[in-house]
């Protein structure tokens, strides 16, 4: 089940990897840009790979390869395909924008994928994501949509002919009138554009695309994750009232005939039941719910079965302790995964029994991103061991043998980077929290070291113990000069159990700061830490956090506060996702304000006392910018140090890597500034011109 929020491995190789073409070009690139410390540049520029999807014999797999385009500043992703015996990869896509979502067919002959690239037919809307389908042995792809509004999501027909996508409806004739006539103006909580199922065939080889067939209208419901039913004959869809967020609650299942488009919805039950899944003889279906929750931000979710014609479901996961993430359902089970502390696993689910059977090792693996073969015997994934960078692989089944089929790594061996450790602690109510410790390569234990903290968001998000490219905070480089770095799995933390999700329920901040500040403690201890030389930082529900320090806390010398809620009744009135404090305060500002003033930064801002630094995306909708402007106003009033940064045009991530680059050496600044003491560099004028000296001479004889 999706959960909104407030955001942003031994595995031993059967063989030996061929390095593929790939991999070269990412050990050249690591070896022309040697160094001991990677520069913020050389960190945004780190390839990643992503979504991998394996073909249906189980022979191959497609995935994406993301990198920096610092020409049209952007982060594109293009397709590659690598062969599982072999390990020989190559790149399928290599076009303008990027191509994601990558998609076998049934019969292995094709992938599709979405695209925002230049379109191949004659009026396809600029920049809008069209669905393209390429032959899987390479070529020219083929451009089969031209829709007014971005492609969401499609799957593949069993029969490899056809494909259903979703979009949002096209912008009504009533609507252009009204534009018309009295300029651009919204009603708020009206004014939708419902999302809905669309079917098309694919065209032969030279032939014309065709028309898209519409399968689901109107305005009663806005259609979300949806799957083919095994013969081809229906598709199993969830769908809310209207594509607002806050109107997940209202999510459930629904049935459309492809033949004659009579639409039934087969679950009805309260808050969301999301991503329908098949059993192979098309029955049942296994869907993902909140199983009637009240609270379902950070309840566990479960995993039901429905009959395909309706009734009542079947819950199969009351006794696994955590969200699992339906995968898919083969002739041995229903898959899922779900985070296990800071690691994360398959699962293999028998809807007999309901046994659970954990299918993915070792047990310190990290993976994500699952994809079956067509008889459930092969998976794709992407996974890292602790202090390894994530690869894609593939394994059987059973018995667990996962073989890496790429070598991202390899562009990281010129740099010498933190060692990473998973370490724990007790927070003030006697509660175990765990954090990962980020340490120089030459720590020694009888030296203290600056400490930053580093606080995830979610807050159901979860730090691991592996290597990833720094984003916003340049973790490398803090520990390369000399810091320890500590990222806290706080309480409501994913991968941890229900209750404790739970522990931050009316005790948002105020609890979440007692396990920062014990972690704090706890490293002192051990003698590692100069308490006197402590920063936080953090983006979302990291950087509320971070705000709670500075408004209540005395102990650090520095904080940055990135996309931070300042005040709970502010958020409340201005957020896209009004439902987060009424699930995790249970109640609103008007029926419960104590709540809300206990719990909100602002209210403790008479104590504050640390240098802060407030970056904010300009067009947050999650988190937005008045919370900014009221932290930076109180502290401004109160004669605090604090410097904010809006970053123009952005919402609440910032997603561009010049803008990333940016918000990084603003954090490297104003941490060597406040823990390392070095003098911030005086803004230079600008030399003036040849012309203005001259003036400046003929005024001044």
């Amino acid at each position: 089940m999706r959960k909104v929020s407030l955001i942003p491995v031994a595995v031993a190789t059967c063989c030996l990897l061929v390095l593929s073409s790939e991999a070269q070009e990412t050990a050249r690139t690591a070896k022309a840009s040697a160094s001991a410390t990677p520069t913020i540049d050389q960190s945004l520029e780190w390839k990643s790979a992503f979504n991998p999807k394996i073909s249906p014999d189980g022979k191959r797999v497609v995935y994406e390869v993301q990198k920096a385009n610092w020409e049209e500043n952007a982060f594109d992703r293009n397709l590659w395909v690598v062969d599982i015996a072999t390990g020989e990869s190559h790149a399928l896509t290599s076009a303008k924008k990027s191509s994601t979502n990558a998609a076998w067919s049934p019969d292995g002959k094709s992938i599709a994928f979405l695209s925002d690239r230049p379109g191949q037919i004659k009026d396809t809307p600029e920049g809008k994501k069209q669905l393209y389908v390429i032959s899987a042995d390479g070529g020219e792809a083929q451009q089969i949509t031209k829709t007014e509004n971005d492609v969401n999501a499609f799957d593949w027909a069993p029969d490899s002919k056809r494909i259903a996508f979703s979009m949002s409806d096209p912008e009504p004739k009533a609507m252009k009138d009204r534009k018309e006539k009295y300029g651009e103006y919204s009603v708020v909580h009206a004014d939708y554009q419902m999302a809905h199922l669309w079917t098309t065939e694919i065209p032969s080889a030279g032939a014309a695309v065709a028309e898209p067939k519409r399968l689901t209208e109107g305005d009663k419901f806005s259609v979300g994750e949806f799957s083919w039913s095994p013969d081809g004959t229906r598709i199993a869809f969830s769908a809310q009232k209207d594509p607002d967020l806050i109107s997940s609650f209202s999510e459930d299942i629904y049935v459309v005939q492809v033949l004659d488009k009579s639409v039934k919805k087969i679950v009805d039950s309260p808050g969301p039941d999301t991503n329908p899944k098949w059993s192979p003889d098309g029955k049942k279906i296994a869907f993902e719910t909140a199983a009637g929750a009240k609270f379902f931000y950070y309840t566990n979710a479960k995993i039901a079965v429905v009959p395909a014609e309706g009734g009542a479901p079947q819950i199969l996961t009351e006794a696994f302790d955590e969200d699992p993430g339906l995968v898919g359902w083969g002739p041995d089970g229903i898959y899922f995964a779900a985070e296990q502390k800071t690691y994360a696993h398959l699962f293999q689910l028998n809807p007999a029994t309901k046994t659970i059977e954990k299918l993915s090792a070792p047990d310190h693996l990290a993976s994500f991103s699952f994809s079956f073969s067509q008889d459930y015997k092969q998976v794709a994934y992407r996974a890292a061991l602790e202090n390894q960078y994530a690869e894609i692989y593939s394994s059987k089944v059973a018995p667990w043998e996962g073989k890496k089929l790429t070598a991202m790594g390899d562009q990281l061996k010129a740099f010498t980077l933190a060692h990473r450790e998973v370490i724990s602690w007790k927070s003030a109510d006697g509660i175990t929290i765990e954090g990962v410790v980020y340490k120089p390569a030459n720590f020694d234990p009888g030296k203290k070291y600056p400490l930053l903290i580093v606080i995830h968001g979610g807050p159901t998000g979860v730090d691991q113990p592996i290597v990833n490219p720094d984003r916003y905070y340049p973790i490398e480089r803090f520990v390369a000069k000399g810091a320890l770095v500590l990222r806290p799995n706080y309480r409501g933390s994913a991968g941890y159990g229900e209750k404790f999700r739970s522990l931050n329920v009316r005790n948002l901040g105020v609890g979440d700061y007692a396990d920062v500040i014990s972690g704090v403690d706890a490293l002192i201890a051990k003698g590692w830490v100069d308490k006197d030389r402590v920063g936080s930082m953090g983006w979302s529900q990291g950087g509320y956090i971070s705000a709670f320090i500075t408004a209540s806390s005395d102990r650090f010398k520095a904080v940055s506060v990135g996309a931070g809620i300042s005040d709970w009744m502010t958020y409340y009135a201005n957020t896209d996702i009004t439902p987060f404090t009424r699930q995790y305060l249970h109640g609103t500002p008007w029926d419960d304000p104590d709540i809300y003033k206990k719990t909100s930064p602002i209210s403790y801002i008479a104590k504050a006392r640390t240098p802060t630094l407030i970056q904010h995306g300009e067009n947050d909708r999650r988190v937005p910018i008045p919370n900014a402007y009221e932290l930076r106003q109180a502290l401004e009033d109160r004669g605090v140090p604090v410097k904010m940064v809006v970053y123009k045009g952005f919402g609440h991530g910032i997603t561009k890597p010049k803008q990333q680059r940016a918000v990084m050496e603003e954090n490297e600044k104003w941490f060597a500034q406040y823990i390392w003491s070095e003098k911030p560099e005086e803004p230079k004028s600008p030399e003036p011109k040849a012309e203005e000296k001259k003036s400046t001479v003929a005024l001044n004889p």
